[in-house]
């Protein structure tokens, strides 16, 4: 059975604050409605300062979908680590991983918009030692032991529920990431079918010493839409589609390698394009069958609220009957 994934991040063009407030309170519901019906897990992820109102604070998601739900995991994936205060990540995340019993995972990546770390006073160019010290901050804040901080000893409470930390992963598409996970013993988690970039995390893996694994999205990883009627459903909600895949275009340079990569122009380039997809519950059940996961993006673009939850009612009786 297919690894189910459920993904918000919340994007609405021309929102309004009570618009925008109803399709933060429809996600909820929507994400309580999947952790009733078996879903694995929901999806968000960081972005700033976007137009159309792009999620930029997962973790806050992240907590309230704990609080309407009592298996399904959260991932964040991912956060732009370098943005981040490493001593109050490691307390939000060790709370929300007390809060949540374990089920909180964070991917963290270094992003790819200049803008982002200019908006929050960060020099891009010294995004690789700050992620470095993240991800080494964090490691060392979970274990509840004093240690060296910037020239100063810290102490970080309250320890994380999960042993011996919560489930952290390095994201990225260079050989910079892997080369940082593997060092650190954590697990990667790059951001397209890199089959090549596995082989050399699992080499320095090898050089180190340490333990780890690779969580990969397979070559074949569409986001999906569920309709009894795709040809209408193009026709009335392709555009919702093309203006997140126009969106994500327009930040990507050509050395950038992600799933999520649309050269379409239009709404029927895209549909032909297949990164998104509209499927049939039966074309739905038959990829579930068939793919290692299936990422469902019920509120993708802006969708309407309706059309969103119906979506994923059909998504979950296709896929878990």
């Amino acid at each position: 059975m297919a690894f189910t994934v459920v993904r918000f991040n919340l994007v609405e063009p021309d929102a309004s604050p009570a618009s925008l407030s109803a399709r933060y309170r429809a996600a909820l519901d929507m994400a309580a409605y999947a952790d009733e019906h078996g879903i694995d897990t929901i999806q968000t992820e960081e972005h700033h300062g976007v137009a159309d109102s792009w999620l930029p604070s997962p973790f806050v998601f992240a907590g309230s979908v704990f609080g309407a739900t009592r298996r399904i995991a959260v991932t964040v994936s991912a956060i732009i680590g370098p943005l981040h205060d490493p001593l109050r990540l490691a307390e939000d995340i060790a709370v929300l991983d007390l809060l949540s019993g374990g089920r909180l995972v964070t991917v963290a990546g270094i992003g790819y918009r200049q803008e982002e770390y200019a908006r929050a006073g960060v020099e891009w160019r010294r995004r690789g030692r700050l992620q470095d010290e993240l991800l080494e901050t964090l490691l060392k804040a979970w274990t509840g032991e004093p240690f060296g901080y910037r020239g100063r000893t810290v102490t970080v409470t309250p320890r994380p529920y999960t042993r011996p930390h919560p489930l952290l992963l390095v994201g990225g598409s260079s050989r910079a990431a892997a080369r940082r996970a593997a060092r650190l013993g954590l697990p990667l988690f790059p951001s397209a079918h890199l089959p090549e970039l596995e082989a050399y995390y699992d080499e320095r893996r090898a050089v180190h010493g340490t333990e780890g694994f690779c969580m990969m999205p397979a070559a074949e990883t569409p986001l999906l839409h569920v309709s009894e009627d795709p040809d209408r459903a193009w026709e009335t909600y392709g555009k919702h589609f093309l203006h997140e895949a126009r969106r994500y275009a327009s930040w990507q340079s050509p050395d950038i390698r992600s799933a999520v990569r649309s050269a379409a122009t239009t709404v029927d380039g895209l549909r032909e394009e297949g990164v998104y997809r509209i499927v049939t519950p039966d074309e739905c059940a038959e990829l579930a069958g068939r793919l290692d996961s299936l990422v469902l993006h019920p509120l993708c673009g802006g969708m309407p609220l309706e059309e969103g939850r119906r979506s994923l009612r059909l998504f979950c009786e296709a896929v878990k009957g």
